[in-house]
């Protein structure tokens, strides 16, 4: 199931901690930094919805850095193969790879909105985070 998470990333005025929400934002004009996080088992639609994303971007003509490849993480489960324990000792070795992708641009919220708005694939999740400078 494909997922789109909106989090704004800002300083809290107090102290300048660093703080994340899940709050609706508002559509401004103004630029934001956007990183798109997009992760999945299945690499050929990582990848094409990585390339409908920048396509989209850059008919926008917006600035577009990625995909950045980040390390596969491998999930390894071994487990005997027999339920009882009797018996010659067998093994079976079970691996789930997850893939990421990253993608940065600098452009207004109402844009981001567009631009995402494509098909996603099953199986992609896709997490949008706009850091307020």
């Amino acid at each position: 199931m494909s997922q789109i998470t909106y989090t704004v990333m800002g300083l809290s005025e107090n102290a300048g901690i660093p703080y994340k929400t899940e709050k609706p934002i508002t559509l401004d004009n103004t630029e934001h930094r956007i990183r798109i996080t997009l992760t999945s088992q299945n690499v050929y639609s990582l990848e094409k919805v990585c390339e409908q994303l920048i396509n989209g971007a850059k008919e926008k003509n917006l600035v577009v850095k990625g995909p950045i490849r980040m390390p596969t993480k491998i999930l390894r489960i071994t487990t005997r193969k027999t339920p009882c324990g009797e018996g010659s000792k067998t093994w079976d070795r079970f691996q789930m790879r997850i893939h990421k992708r990253l993608i940065n641009m600098h452009s207004p919220s109402d844009v981001l909105k567009q631009i995402t708005s494509i098909s996603i694939e099953p199986g992609v999740d896709v997490e949008v985070t706009i850091n307020d400078s």
